[in-house]
């Protein structure tokens, strides 16, 4: 993930990796084309969060659902490793500001690789 590029918004940070830019890195088991066709998601809420666990995984399910709904009804490029990173603020907002947040992002990762 170290090559990868941030992109911010107000309740999150995501960090984009195109998969098919950085061909060396891929397993030496794995076939090369369905390698690059995934799509992969992993959320981050840290403890610097909230120290409850019920908190931070709150938000990491709530983040989920947004990202899975916006998938489902949406299309999305393939060949991308996308990392949810919550930022402090976002522990308070309700479900429908962060779902209208990671919908305002997911069009901006589009835009972004498309150039």
């Amino acid at each position: 993930m170290k090559y990868g590029q941030w992109l911010n918004g107000r309740l999150f940070d995501i960090k984009v990796l195109e998969l098919a830019r950085i061909t060396d890195f891929f397993p030496k088991k794995e076939n090369p084309e369905k390698f690059k066709k995934q799509l992969r998601l992993a959320y981050s809420v840290g403890v610097k969060i909230s120290k409850k666990a019920v908190e931070r995984n709150r938000l990491r399910r709530q983040l989920r659902e947004s990202v899975r709904l916006f998938l489902k009804n949406n299309s999305f490029p393939q060949g991308l490793y996308l990392l949810f990173v919550a930022k402090k603020i976002a522990l308070n907002e309700s479900y429908a500001e962060i779902s209208q947040e990671v919908e305002l992002l997911m069009t901006k990762i589009k835009k972004f690789v498309q150039c």
